[in-house]
């Protein structure tokens, strides 16, 4: 059996959702299968990097948020900063994110069904979702960090090394800074970014498994400026991390954002990877190259993976993770160049 649509996309995060803007734009009969009504939240930092700024601009669209000019380590009494060199990021809240992405998908006409693909049946002419009556030449999962789609079709890669999770939380706190902060502590590190006038998003990225109220205690300067009265979003976690994959492209199913893969959020350039790999799998589709993807997936993703895999690979050798922090603020050129590369 042929027919159905060109692309289904399993999820509608922003991965999916930018994957869907794009097929939509390539003239592609597009679906959605996302379960979760919008706007999604997540844990995440919420600190989007200045190529997320262009990257969402390309496809018409502004998210509004505080203005970011950089990154700033800070470690004790010890601070090293970089500033962005092609334009502020944005600090915005994950679901005016969502939102902004879910409102262009519908106004591009593209359906998003309320349904979850937890099973892949595929032949030669397409893919077929078993209950459902969906049918689509090309299946694109965007199914988050511990993907269904992925799972079903045996493409996970058993991690090695310590996991590590994340939480986050807002706190209504005036920003004191126009950077991202990342306050590195012994076992974690606390990212703080400015949301809006009166907002700031705290997420921590560990090794160890405890409240947030434990993991902030660590930070004794960050505490004193978030009292417990001025949180005023639950706590929401994330993890673990680190997920591998075989490969993201099988048969006529292609894997993309958290679903491809993932290291870790210490670099904050989740949302980059996801938005360049939806415009390179929806470029292989129309060129009739899908085979390519994984190869270009694998080229543009290569300098984020690898400075990210570096950092990480540090935090977690005793030996090495005291000195990260001292090292960027006795390099600080070395370390405004690692901020650009990324940003």
């Amino acid at each position: 059996m042929s027919g159905g649509h060109d692309l289904l996309i399993a999820g509608g995060g922003p991965a999916g959702l930018a994957t869907a803007l794009h097929a939509a734009r390539a003239g592609l009969d597009t679906v959605i299968a996302e379960p979760r009504q919008a706007p999604v939240d997540k844990a995440c930092g919420e600190g989007l990097m200045p190529g997320v700024v262009r990257s969402l601009a390309a496809l018409g669209l502004e998210v509004p948020g505080h203005p970011i000019a950089g990154i700033r380590y800070v470690q004790d009494h010890r601070q090293v900063q970089a500033v962005f060199r092609h334009g502020p990021g944005t600090g915005a809240r994950r679901t005016d994110l969502h939102g902004i992405l879910h409102r262009a998908v519908l106004a591009a006409g593209v359906p998003v069904l309320p349904l979850r693909v937890e099973e892949v049946r595929q032949d030669v002419t397409g893919v077929t979702i078993p209950g459902t009556g969906l049918r689509a030449r090309w299946l694109a999962a965007a199914d988050g960090l511990h993907s269904p789609v992925r799972r079903c079709l045996g493409l996970e890669v058993k991690t090695r090394g310590v996991p590590r999770y994340g939480l986050r939380r807002h706190y209504a706190v005036p920003p004191w800074s126009p950077y991202v902060e990342v306050h590195w502590g012994t076992h974690t590190e606390a990212y703080v970014t400015p949301l809006g006038p009166r907002l700031v998003g705290i997420a921590m990225l560990t090794t160890r498994r405890a409240p947030f109220a434990t993991h902030l205690e660590n930070f004794p300067e960050l505490a004193d400026r978030l009292p417990p009265q001025a949180a005023v979003t639950a706590v929401r976690g994330a993890g673990p991390l680190r997920q591998r994959v075989r490969t993201r492209a099988h048969g006529r199913v292609l894997l993309v954002g958290d679903a491809a893969g993932y290291i870790d959020a210490l670099t904050g350039e989740g949302l980059s990877l996801a938005l360049t790999g939806a415009e390179a799998l929806v470029t292989n589709l129309c060129r009739g190259t899908p085979s390519r993807y994984e190869t270009d997936w694998a080229n543009a993703t290569r300098r984020h993976r690898l400075l990210t895999e570096l950092l990480v690979r540090a935090r977690q050798q005793p030996v090495l993770a005291p000195h990260i922090m001292p090292t960027a603020a006795r390099l600080p050129r070395l370390f405004r160049a690692a901020v650009n590369a990324l940003a």
